[in-house]
């Protein structure tokens, strides 16, 4: 049985939150708490296995919430917001700066269309992020990674790096953040990524990786051109792709790995267009998307990158590429964007 808090200042949607959860037989609702303070001392009381929370409270907000839990007694955190506005989903995802796990949009109401599929992804969400270990926080992870480290020397490096791509899924925006927001503003490639989540957010995704940014940032577009130094993030619900020719396709292909934006769909099409020229990468996330076809990637000359274990929030995804000997380099988030910019401007 897994237990689960609530934490959110609405009695209404807490209500609402309360009974969805609660109608699982796998899962009992053990306390609420209408805002951080009440949070963190219903933690005590209650150890919970997994904590939704709000945002926007009175008192503590749930940042600084998030943020206490995970340095006192770190419990995983899904964050479970009623707003759509770019502005303020971006400040959402400080909240995975602090360590929360998820971000979920807050299910439709009874008798919306949406209702069923939306607290049926609160409640599977709840359940896996409860099985995650949130000893500490993945930016104060151990350096030495428990991965077998992949010897690699960076003068075996492709002669032109022309492209990045990178796929992440849970745990994963706080690794692009940290990647991202290193990357010099005259770094030469362009850079392609697939972060996993739930629909609605990638907007304000974009938005709060662009504040730490050098580079500029874009929702990609069907049929637009690659251009170096920019970064493209995937669509909800549409799989990209890029074509010879160095542009953007974006399509409604069938879901890979039950994923639509799927990493393994844009590798694919990097190791066709690229081959060689291509470095990619996978990050945090469970499951294994993405892994066979870094492996691909690696046997047609590319550089190929796995995030290390003891910085990843979950391994699923790089532990998966390790396993396939799919990645020459097995890296910390801090050391990914150092090597990125040295594999791009060794090969300018």
């Amino acid at each position: 049985m897994i237990k689960v808090l609530v934490v959110e200042d609405s009695p209404v949607v807490r209500e609402f939150l309360v009974h969805i959860l609660g109608a699982d037989p796998g899962i009992r609702v053990v306390g609420t708490a209408h805002d951080g303070e009440e949070a963190i001392e219903a933690i005590t009381r209650t150890r919970p296995d997994v904590i939704t929370m709000d945002v926007h409270m009175p008192k503590m907000n749930g940042l600084d919430a998030t943020r206490r839990i995970m340095e006192t007694c770190p419990t995983p955190i899904v964050v479970v917001s009623g707003s759509t506005d770019p502005g303020e989903v971006a400040t959402t995802f400080e909240a995975m700066e602090a360590g929360a796990l998820a971000v979920l949009r807050r299910p439709a109401g009874l008798g919306h269309p949406d209702h069923e599929a939306t607290a049926r992804e609160l409640v599977q969400t709840a359940k896996l992020m409860s099985e995650v270990k949130v000893v500490r926080r993945w930016s104060r992870a151990r350096r030495d990674s428990a991965a077998r480290p992949v010897q690699a020397r960076l003068d075996h490096a492709p002669g032109k790096v022309r492209i990045v791509a990178l796929g992440a899924s849970t745990g994963g925006p706080p690794v692009l953040h940290t990647i991202l927001s290193q990357l010099p503003e005259d770094f030469p490639a362009p850079v392609l990524v697939v972060q996993h989540m739930a629909a609605g957010f990638v907007r304000g995704f974009i938005e709060w990786l662009a504040h730490s940014s050098r580079l500029p940032i874009h929702l990609a577009a069907h049929g637009e051109q690659i251009l170096p130094g920019h970064v493209y993030v995937a669509p909800d619900e549409l799989q990209m792709k890029v074509e010879r020719g160095a542009r953007i396709a974006l399509t409604r292909d069938p879901p890979e790995n039950g994923l639509r934006p799927s990493v393994s769909c844009l590798f694919r099409s990097v190791a066709e267009a690229y081959g060689s020229d291509a470095v990619a990468g996978l990050l945090s996330g469970m499951g294994r998307d993405g892994a066979e076809e870094l492996k691909l990637l690696k046997e047609k000359g590319a550089v190929t990158f796995a995030q290390d274990k003891g910085s990843s929030v979950v391994h699923g995804m790089p532990g998966e590429a390790i396993r396939l000997d799919a990645a020459t380099f097995v890296l910390s988030p801090e050391k990914i964007a150092t090597v990125l910019t040295r594999l791009a401007k060794n090969g300018q």
